[in-house]
């Protein structure tokens, strides 16, 4: 499976990279996650647990990070196993640039995961649910986080006029979702990381 979105982010590109860099921050804002550690440098291991119709479980896995350009973009590789209820392995490109107008970061991603077991046989439209679902409730936990965390940014985007007619912004609700986005892990990151659980 492939999938590919993108977020408008009131905090600064730095910021938002530096928050996805974080294990504490992803362990917070990932759906059922309770573990993200740094095993080595560029490397972290995941464990969080899912429920996808009749198949629950706990999942253990690890994340690679590799063509590392800070504040930019990273390649993340990930596989995770669940035991009875199955394995997921992927990789995904998750991309920060400035706006084109206005202030804060857009965060980008595609990614490609293969999933087997148990979570691939309860049918490919309830797996991407849950998915889709997972990466909204990421996105959104990682907005929480951002605003608890730099309350200035948000403050400073609300105040701005709203966008014209002839010339929008972009809309701030980040609901421009195809799918981990978490990714990656979200999350990312954020997809890859959501992704995992798949």
């Amino acid at each position: 499976m492939e999938m590919q979105g993108s977020r408008h982010l009131a905090v600064t590109q730095q910021q938002a990279w530096d928050a996805l860099n974080d294990p504490e921050v992803l362990k917070t804002c990932i759906p059922g996650c309770d573990k993200v550690e740094a095993t080595a440098e560029n490397q972290y291991a995941i464990g969080m647990a899912v429920k996808i119709g009749p198949v629950s479980a706990r999942f253990a896995g690890k994340i690679l990070l590799m063509d590392v350009q800070p504040p930019n973009s990273y390649t993340l590789h990930f596989e995770g196993q669940g035991g009875a209820a199955g394995f997921g392995k992927g990789n995904a490109r998750v991309n920060l640039s400035p706006p084109v107008e206005g202030s804060g970061c857009e965060l980008g991603y595609t990614a490609q995961a293969q999933v087997g077991g148990k979570i691939a046989q309860v049918g490919q439209r309830l797996v991407d649910g849950v998915a889709k679902s997972m990466a909204e409730d990421f996105f959104k936990r990682f907005d929480d986080e951002m605003q608890r965390r730099h309350p200035q940014a948000y403050a400073a985007e609300a105040a701005l006029p709203p966008p014209s007619a002839a010339n929008p912004l972009k809309e701030h609700t980040g609901k421009h979702m195809p799918w981990w986005a978490w990714g990656v892990f979200a999350a990312v990151v954020v997809v890859a990381l959501l992704l995992l659980v798949r």
